[in-house]
C-alpha cells in the first residue's frame, strides 16, 4: 500500500501519450475505434516531463488520495496471484523431480518453475490488472471520471464488453511479463545468494545483506526482463483505441511513434520502487524460515517466496 502511488505514475507515464480525445465510458472498448487506428495517423504529445512532474500535478489536480485509485483491485490480485504460484511454483518443482533433503534443483530448474507458475497465475492476474489501470488512468490530464469505484468499473466493464474481452483485455500482454519476469525473478535471487555462500557452507549461512542483495536485485531483473510488454498491456487496459488489437500491433505503433523510449516509460520508477520492497520480501521470507528451524531443525523450504508477500504488479 505504501508503494502504490508510484504504480499510479508507472501507469500515467506509459499512457500519457494519449490519442485524440478524453477517455469516455462511450469510446472505451469501441471496436469501430480500435480499428480505426491502422488507418490514422496518431499525434502523441507527452503530458509528463518525469515521473516527478507527474506525481506533483496529479496531486496538485486531483488530490494525494487519487494516486490510491483502485487500490482494492491489486490487493484481491495479489492474494489471488501469491496463491496460485505458491501452488504452481512447488507443484512445478516437484515434476521435476525435487526431492527436499534429497534432490536439489539447478538455478536454470528453479527459474523454469518460476515462469511456469508466473505463466498460469496470469490468468488470475489479469482481470485485476484490466480494472486497477482503467481506475489509474482517470487521473490523467485528457480523461474523464468514467466509474464511482471499482465495483462500478467491474460491472460496467463487463456488462459493455464481457468477461473475456472486457477483464482478459490485454493477456498476451501479461502472459510475457509473467513469464519472463518470474524466470529472472526467482532465477537471480538464487544466482546472487548461491555466489555469496562460504566454502563448504550452505545457504543457510547467509546473512541478511545477502538475501537484501538478492531480492533487490531479483526485483529490478523481473521488472527488466520484458518491461515494455506491461506498457504494451497498460495502452491496451486503458486506450479504447488499443482495446481490440493485437499486443504486435500496439507494440509496433509505440516503437513507431516514439521509438523505445515510448516503449520504456516509467521503468525508472519501477525499478527504483521494486529494489528496496523485493529487498525487504526476501530478507522477511529467509528470517522466517529461520525462526522456524529453530522451533524444527528438519523444517523444509517448502513455503514459496512469494506467499503472503507484495505482488509484482501491485
Amino acid at each position: 500500500m505504501v508503494d502504490y502511488p508510484l504504480d499510479t505514475v508507472k501507469v500515467l507515464l506509459q499512457t500519457q501519450c494519449t490519442l485524440s480525445g478524453p477517455f469516455t465510458k462511450n469510446s472505451l472498448g469501441s471496436n469501430s475505434q480500435s480499428k480505426s487506428i491502422k488507418h490514422t495517423k496518431i499525434k502523441q504529445q507527452p503530458i509528463y516531463r518525469g515521473a516527478v512532474h507527474c506525481l506533483t500535478h496529479t496531486i496538485k489536480t486531483n488530490g494525494f488520495l487519487s494516486l490510491y485509485k483502485g487500490l482494492t483491485a491489486p490487493l484481491l490480485g495479489s492474494m489471488a496471484e501469491n496463491a496460485v504460484l505458491f501452488l504452481s511454483y512447488g507443484e512445478v518443482k516437484r515434476l521435476l523431480g525435487e526431492k527436499p533433503g534429497e534432490k536439489e534443483l539447478t538455478i536454470f530448474e528453479l527459474a523454469c518453475s518460476g515462469a511456469v507458475a508466473g505463466g498460469i497465475a496470469s490468468f488470475f492476474l489479469n482481470p485485476f490488472e484490466v480494472i486497477k489501470v482503467q481506475m489509474q488512468v482517470m487521473n490523467s490530464t485528457n480523461a474523464v471520471r468514467q466509474y464511482n469505484g471499482v465495483l462500478d468499473c467491474v460491472v460496467q466493464t463487463i456488462k459493455k464488453d464481457g468477461v473475456v474481452k472486457g477483464l482478459y483485455r490485454g493477456q498476451t500482454s501479461i502472459l510475457l511479463r509473467e513469464i519472463p519476469g518470474n524466470f529472472f525473478w526467482y532465477g537471480v535471487y538464487e544466482l546472487v545468494c548461491s555466489s555469496q555462500i562460504p566454502v563448504g557452507g550452505t545457504k543457510r549461512d547467509l546473512g541478511i545483506s545477502t538475501h537484501l542483495l538478492g531480492g533487490a536485485s531479483a526485483g529490478v531483473a523481473y521488472w527488466t526482463a520484458f518491461y515494455p510488454a506491461d506498457t504494451v498491456g497498460s495502452q491496451i487496459r486503458a486506450n479504447p483505441l488499443y482495446a481490440n488489437l493485437s499486443f504486435r500491433h500496439v507494440f509496433l505503433d509505440i516503437l513507431r511513434a516514439e521509438s523505445w523510449k515510448g516503449l520504456y516509460r516509467g521503468w525508472g520508477i519501477t525499478v527504483l520502487r521494486a529494489a528496496p520492497s523485493h529487498a525487504l520480501i526476501f530478507a522477511m521470507y529467509e528470517k522466517t524460515i529461520g525462526l522456524f528451524r529453530r522451533f524444527d531443525p528438519h523444517v523444509e523450504d517448502t513455503i514459496d517466496k512469494r506467499s503472503g508477500s507484495i505482488s509484482h504488479s501491485s
